[in-house]
């Protein structure tokens, strides 16, 4: 995708974001229902013949040219490599992070320990995208710290493909770099070794000394100023491979893959054992037993799925937050690997900002979703009336996402589960023929115009579905579309077309008309 349509959003702050409501009531569907396949189809070659008119790119003309076409959405999903950095506390990972960026996204602070919440970022060099992953969040504990760090890093090595691990120079190989290293070793991933904070050729010589960790070359880089940066990504390139060898969709063959995820202690490891019909995964009042994520080839609906239990990381008294962060982790992976999430909701206490966080989470995976709202059978009156006020007020946002009341403890209704995991994967899968959406956005934009901005009024000259798993679509535009205009194209593609249960993207790419040579 370009990167176009964000940088054109990004200059038009001042639009509304609240979504655009028209005047009056419509009959689009109406109208939209009375064109057949053929007016629709002739419909878009007549709109996609326009577009000559106006100036493209290549990226451009490979969109279209899948336009109405057979498009390999397995190809075009599978994940771009995975970087992770990881390091003992304080060395510069979120410096270096920023360098590669080349923006500042990671907190930077002199305190080890203050990356919290940010996972994961899509970085570029040279030609090649990738994921990178800032591994950050660990308590400074002298008690046990090297086998904690360890440990920790385990975790962020397991979901990447490679390993840039990031040493302090000016302090040379400590007790902890050298215990990432044995697990590094036991792992068995590509590693980079770059060492840190060598901001001037006095201290390169510190630099040298890290051969000694076993990992061959060490990179001499100033994450500070970017001096020697450019080599240590070359060599990241080297060994990075094209596409992800650890995410990535099992999307030939075989069982649909979910993803259970939820805050801890709300249920997910018991509602996995009901549905396997064992006591697979270790359940405990205490939040967070879960360590790793259990895959569990389950018979549900006649059909066989693979469930995935995403508890996270056992919970330490003195590490509590980095052991957060590395839950975080681990639902992200699975997410990533996943095609379907179901969120666990327990009704019997009020939805927490956690659980806003990880839906959020689930969202912006861009995977299907269901709701599935645990302890129903023990709801009271009382608290129905408060849940549907908190639903209301706190979900809104996903009122497109199957809603199932269980009971993971007992299993009631667990069969509710099937047929909302289907419709959610449905709608995911699922591709409108371009002559469709043409014909559809046609008869929604004579009905609704896009207001007037500035004497101007942008209009849609051509959509295309670029992907499905999610749906994402792109339209080609005359000028930028309102924030609350294109809630409301995306509010009316999920109304007519019946997308429930995914996530959908609708991006835009602003075209100026080709200048006539005289």
């Amino acid at each position: 995708m370009s990167d176009r349509p964000s940088q054109d959003e990004s200059a038009n702050d001042g639009f509304s974001d609240e979504e655009y409501v028209p005047a009056e009531a419509d009959q689009v569907n109406e109208r939209y229902a009375s064109i057949d396949d053929a007016e629709a189809d002739q419909r878009a070659e007549s709109l996609r013949a326009g577009l000559a008119d106006y100036e493209l790119d290549e990226e451009d003309a490979a969109l279209l040219a899948g336009a109405g076409g057979d498009v390999d959405d397995a190809a075009a999903h599978r994940m771009e490599p995975v970087l992770a950095i990881v390091g003992r506390p304080n060395v510069g990972k979120s410096t270096l992070v920023n360098r590669i960026l080349g923006r500042r996204e990671a907190v930077v602070e002199d305190t080890p320990g203050v990356t919290r919440d940010r996972v994961s970022y899509p970085a570029h060099w040279n030609g090649r995208n990738f994921t990178l992953i800032d591994t950050g969040g660990w308590e400074h504990d002298a008690k046990g710290l090297q086998i904690q760090v360890a440990e920790q890093a385990e975790v962020a090595v397991e979901m990447a493909d490679a390993v840039l691990l990031v040493v302090d120079a000016t302090v040379g190989a400590t007790a902890m770099d050298e215990a990432i290293v044995r697990m590094l070793r036991r792992i068995k991933k590509p590693v980079i070794l770059a060492a840190n904070k060598v901001d001037d050729i006095q201290v390169e010589s510190d630099a040298s000394a890290l051969w000694a960790l076993g990992l061959g070359e060490p990179y001499p880089v100033s994450a500070l100023h970017g001096r020697g940066s450019a080599d240590m990504l070359d060599a990241v390139l080297e060994v990075l491979p094209e596409f992800s060898a650890v995410e990535g969709i099992q999307r030939t063959g075989g069982p649909r893959r979910v993803a259970l995820i939820g805050r801890p202690n709300v249920g997910k490891s018991s509602l996995l054992n009901k549905l396997a019909g064992t006591e697979r995964v270790v359940v405990d009042p205490t939040a967070g037993t879960t360590r790793d994520p259990v895959d569990e080839m389950i018979e549900l609906g006649g059909r066989t799925w693979r469930f995935v239990d995403t508890a996270g990381i056992r919970r330490r008294v003195h590490m509590a937050h980095g052991a957060d962060f590395y839950a975080s982790l681990r639902t992200q992976t699975a997410l990533e690997k996943a095609e379907v999430a179901v969120v666990l909701l327990a009704v019997d206490e009020v939805l927490s900002e956690q659980d806003v966080r990880i839906l959020q989470l689930a969202i912006g995976s861009g995977r299907a979703l269901v709701l599935a709202f645990n302890k129903w059978d023990l709801l009271e009156d009382e608290r129905r009336k408060y849940l549907e006020r908190e639903i209301e007020q706190d979900l809104a946002h996903v009122d497109w996402a199957p809603r199932v009341n269980i009971s993971a403890k007992t299993g009631w209704h667990k069969d509710r589960l099937v047929p909302a995991l289907e419709r959610s994967l449905e709608s995911w899968d699922s591709r409108i023929p371009t002559g469709r959406l043409n014909a559809f956005l046609g008869e929604l934009v004579a009905a609704h115009p896009h207001p007037v901005r500035g004497g101007k009024q942008p209009r849609i000259l051509f959509g295309t579905q670029a992907s499905s798993r999610p749906p994402k679509f792109v339209l080609f535009t005359t000028g930028f579309l309102d924030p609350g205009y294109r809630r409301f194209i995306t509010r009316r593609l999920r109304e007519t077309f019946d997308f429930e249960g995914t996530p959908i993207e609708v991006s835009m790419r602003v075209r100026e008309k080709r200048s006539r040579k005289r």
